[in-house]
């Protein structure tokens, strides 16, 4: 009788513990960040990271959504296509409702596939290359632009702004950096000459070899498609082997860290990225807000924020948590963020490209030129 007893009791014991872990579940709805939070993209993550806590903190301090707390896993993808896939199948045995990000596109296309299967909602604040969402996914969403569009830009500027007519195109081989690449090679058809055109890699620090091949050719301007780090280096080593060709490049090096890395060099750089958000009026209590809490925000902290509110309220608005049932309301929401007005085309693209040019002075970036 009394080890029947324990039985009954321990049974008892095991059962409560389910039902409590089962209530707290319940009680939670679960969402994720993924993006590069180490490596020498770290900032980007981290940024991420800091927007998304700041929107969850707020919904949460009001009650949170459909009467539940939002809880936020992080996955650390590594800008490593193969760790952003694992990283997605963890999320879908997790049970996370949806995600924001990744950072890079060549994390954010196959983490998709993962996403797509699993109808979990995904939006990207910063993945730009069109292959995201020309397949046609339903959940799959971004709150930045397109290379296309980017591309479009900046080859717009260099014809009709610089006027420069011997241009060099180099990328770092990855999926968003040789994919603007091309956009931009693509959009100069018929206008002057491509005087080269070739990959670096990334993660390499002597770009000498290549930049001396370039030097060769005499540009009036060199294009880069790539990140912040490789895109500092190439800049400050262009001028220490005495390149004199003015330097563009994507959103990809509009960062702080791309004027740290190259130093003076930088000075004069063009950069293609969204409008200044520190000028619209309805980012300025974002801004606030993020300064108070982390300091200076990076250029993608906005758009993290933004689409961490903008997932918030299609739940809202869907009144469930279900993946199907939480991106058709995003494809039909018009929704009010700190960007602005934001509305989703049937790919999952937003309604109005947003970019413009930058330049780089006096160790800041400036918005310049607007088509």
């Amino acid at each position: 009788m009394k080890n029947s007893l324990k039985i009954i009791v321990l049974i008892s014991v095991i059962l409560s513990l389910f039902q409590s872990v089962a209530c707290k579940k319940q009680d939670t709805i679960t969402i994720a960040i993924a993006g590069p939070m180490s490596g020498p993209e770290a900032k980007m993550g981290s940024d991420f990271q800091n927007a998304v806590n700041l929107a969850v903190e707020e919904w949460n301090n009001k009650g949170g959504v459909l009467g539940k707390k939002i809880k936020v896993l992080v996955g650390d993808d590594q800008s490593d296509p193969k760790q952003a896939v694992s990283i997605a199948n963890r999320f879908v045995t997790q049970g996370v409702v949806a995600v924001i990000g990744h950072f890079n596109s060549s994390c954010s296309i196959p983490a998709s596939d993962i996403y797509n299967r699993a109808d979990i909602p995904m939006i990207t604040p910063a993945s730009t290359n069109p292959q995201l969402t020309e397949r046609g996914y339903k959940n799959v969403f971004r709150i930045c632009g397109r290379d296309d569009q980017q591309g479009m830009i900046g080859a717009e500027f260099i014809k009709r702004k610089l006027g420069v007519k011997r241009i060099a195109i180099i990328h770092d081989r990855t999926t968003y950096g040789q994919g603007l690449a091309d956009e931009v090679k693509k959009a100069l058809e018929g206008y002057g000459q491509i005087v080269y055109y070739g990959g670096i890699t990334k993660g390499d620090q002597d770009f000498k070899p290549v930049l001396t091949a370039i030097k060769e050719k005499s540009p009036d301007m060199i294009y880069f498609g790539g990140i912040y780090p490789e895109a500092g280096l190439i800049v400050k080593q262009a001028r220490e082997i005495g390149i004199k060709a003015s330097f563009m490049s994507g959103d990809g090096t509009i960062d702080p860290k791309f004027i740290e890395i190259a130093g003076p060099a930088s000075e004069g750089t063009y950069l293609t990225f969204g409008q200044d958000p520190e000028k619209l009026p309805t980012a300025k209590e974002f801004f606030k807000k993020y300064r108070e809490r982390f300091g200076d925000p990076g250029p993608y902290s906005i758009y993290a924020y933004d689409a961490t509110n903008v997932l918030l309220t299609a739940i809202r608005e869907a009144g469930s948590t279900d993946g199907k049932t939480i991106y058709q309301k995003l494809h039909e929401l018009e929704f009010k963020g700190a960007l602005g007005d934001i509305k989703f085309d049937q790919k999952g693209d937003v309604v109005k490209s947003p970019y413009v040019v930058w330049i780089t002075r006096k160790g800041k970036f400036e918005e310049y030129w607007k088509p």
